[in-house]
């Protein structure tokens, strides 16, 4: 647009017509379902937005992309446009935790029934009335990597939409679409936008999968702004480099971890240990830039811990530049029942890795860990 090197931030929330002519012939496209031959209004689309669209589409493989003001809008907008009343889903264990609320608290509100169940019950959980099969890839925050080939197998026989938030993956590391997976949706807010400066969701898939969905997009209103578009746009362009970073820093770290005696377990899909190994070495070209890790020590240590780290910032996101570590029981629940039934333990800490220098990630989380206890309560540790 207008031979500039980078999209303009288009700030217009209306565009006007020359002629009710106009008007006319974008009616007469949208009945015929064909696509529209201008803008006319923000909620329906922007200049910015359909240049990250376009971008967005090319990075997962998909015909289409919609862009939405944050994650939950895009998820909440693709199950609602996906289900209505009578009709039940299937969503695999293991959901970020203001997913799993909206399926099982808001959801029965419109009449629409929710199985939680493991990725190896999907077909016991299956009913006559079930419409789609939601997934996380990898999980939140114990990374477990679902068998989408499998799973895509079981639901086409069936039927049945397949969804999966790869937010944690990003398209460096894994394009669902290439496994037959109907629908892609990220929060684009994490490692697409790169730079913790924006909020985003984005829905991937064909265009005659994401008509419904962009309609609802249209009614619901949760629609990203231009700025954030261009955002978007400018993180984009760094994600390959930074993602590839952040996967070789997060296996040293998650090695690291391992061999820590402070340290109970350590949940990363890149170490042989995990129970998902094989399966993330399979379907996914990198591991991600996360590890969680459970210490010894419990809740106090998993709080020291965080305490004395220097470098990370502390905080519920991921996926910038900055490295960034929170002590998850914290943000489940202050109540200790609530967090064992979430499956949360009190030691859990996720770490998700910005682009700085390993060796000193490393010798920052050395220090923090000195001095609190090991496994199996042999005492204090003093680094591996």
């Amino acid at each position: 647009m207008y031979d500039a090197l980078t999209m303009p931030i288009v700030m217009s929330s209306t565009y006007t017509f020359g002629s009710t002519d106009e008007i006319r012939d974008l009616v007469a496209r949208k009945a015929a379902g064909g696509p529209p031959v201008r803008y006319e209004y923000g909620r329906y689309g922007n200049p910015t937005q359909t240049a990250a669209e376009r971008k967005l589409a090319e990075l997962d493989g998909g015909e289409r992309a919609l862009l939405f003001s944050s994650g939950m809008a895009a998820i909440t907008a693709s199950l609602l446009s996906l289900a209505a009343a009578g009709d039940h889903l299937i969503v695999i264990d293991g959901l970020y935790r203001r997913t799993r609320e909206f399926v099982s608290q808001y959801l029965p509100r419109w009449g629409i029934d929710a199985t939680f169940a493991d990725a190896d019950d999907i077909r016991a959980a299956i009913r006559p009335s079930t419409r789609a099969v939601f997934f996380e890839m990898p999980t939140n925050p114990h990374l477990r990597v679902p068998d989408a080939e499998s799973i895509v197998a079981l639901t086409k026989h069936h039927g049945l939409t397949t969804l999966v938030d790869a937010t944690f993956a990003t398209p460096v590391n894994l394009r669902p679409l290439e496994l037959g997976v109907d629908i892609v949706i990220h929060s684009a807010t994490k490692y697409l936008g790169g730079h913790n400066d924006l909020l985003a969701g984005a829905v991937i898939g064909s265009a005659e999968r994401l008509a419904g969905i962009e309609e609802a997009r249209g009614v619901f209103g949760g629609v990203a702004g231009a700025l954030d578009a261009y955002l978007l746009l400018r993180g984009a362009k760094t994600l390959a480099l930074r993602v590839r970073r952040q996967n070789e820093s997060a296996q040293c770290l998650a090695e690291f971890l391992e061999h820590h005696s402070a340290v109970s377990r350590v949940h990363y899909p890149g170490l042989p240990s995990h129970p998902d190994h094989a399966v993330a070495a399979r379907l996914m070209s990198g591991f991600g830039g996360v590890v969680s890790f459970e210490l010894a020590g419990g809740l106090d240590a998993a709080a020291a811990c965080i305490d004395r780290l220097e470098i990370p910032h502390i905080g519920p996101t991921f996926g910038g530049v900055e490295s960034i570590a929170q002590q998850q029981a914290l943000f489940v629940s202050p109540d200790p029942v609530e967090r064992a039934a979430s499956g949360i333990s009190d030691g859990l800490i996720r770490y998700a890795v910005g682009i700085e220098s390993i060796d000193d990630l490393i010798d920052d989380l050395r220090s923090a860990l000195r001095g609190l206890p090991t496994r199996g309560g042999g005492g204090l540790s003093d680094g591996p």
